[in-house]
């Protein structure tokens, strides 16, 4: 009986930050924002709304790209990590976490000092002078930056434990070492790189600081039109906020099941 109620803190505590404020959520999207009233109105008025079935697409895409480059990037680093020495792994794991949770306004000051409009690459570089940072390949860039780290970080240990013995015997088989990844190596992670996927796509989704502080309005995403909603530049709409944000769950969830039990069918 102690042990339950050494759980109740821990049970007010996810209560208090997730329950409550999810079904607060829920219901305020069925709600009017002028009358108070229950109505499917917000819901109805998003998908009449080009501009905001626009930012689904956006942060669909932005999310999809960054996602698909970030587990690329973190699949050729880890194999390159796996060549070094233990101590070199150990330092360079150290370093990716840094850079996994180096978000937000300081990450975006970063890439205008480097990228923006009178940044050093820019200056430097000639090849780099007609690129646009504020701009959606500006943006995906950006999160590359932190997806690649995030996504060593999940799939290194997986990478390790890929035994170098598995791809030699089919090599001495005959198969190329192409096939013995395909066939071998592939199918072994194919768990750990779906699941990675997932993180990253979720992660890639929900940012909101790098992109505010990045391109404001410039670029019309998901997590910017629901911040927008909630103190209002004219006058607050919190109830479609609450919509937005439902459907934006909805999506996660739904990728995320899909992903996870369909990904024998995307290798």
């Amino acid at each position: 009986m102690n042990k339950k109620l050494v759980l109740l803190p821990m049970g007010f505590i996810f209560a208090a930050f997730l329950i409550i404020p999810l079904f607060s959520m829920i219901i305020g999207s069925f709600h009017s924002d002028l009358t108070g009233q229950w109505t499917l109105s917000n819901y109805t008025t998003i998908f009449a709304n080009a501009y905001y079935t626009q930012a689904f697409w956006n942060s669909l895409l932005i999310a999809c790209l960054s996602s698909v480059l970030g587990i690329i990037g973190a699949v050729i680093l880890c194999l390159c990590l796996i060549n070094l020495s233990a101590k070199t792994q150990e330092k360079i794991t150290f370093v990716s976490n840094l850079a996994a949770n180096f978000a937000g306004i300081p990450l975006a000051f970063s890439f205008i000092i480097l990228l923006g409009n009178v940044g050093v690459l820019k200056l430097l570089l000639p090849i780099l002078a007609d690129f646009e940072l504020y701009s959606w390949w500006g943006l995906t860039i950006t999160y590359v930056y932190f997806q690649i780290p995030l996504g060593l970080l999940f799939l290194y240990p997986s990478i390790r434990e890929v035994k170098r013995e598995w791809l030699e015997s089919v090599e001495l088989l005959g198969a190329s070492k192409l096939y013995a990844w395909r066939k071998v190596a592939v199918p072994f992670l194919r768990p750990s790189l779906a699941s990675t996927f997932v993180i990253l796509f979720a992660n890639g989704m929900g940012t909101y600081e790098t992109a505010y502080a990045l391109t404001s309005s410039n670029v019309n995403l998901l997590t910017i039109r629901i911040a927008a909603l909630v103190p209002g530049d004219v006058f607050a709409k919190p109830n479609l906020g609450s919509a937005l944000a439902v459907l934006f769950g909805l999506i996660l969830v739904g990728g995320m099941i899909l992903i996870q039990r369909k990904g024998r069918v995307l290798w």
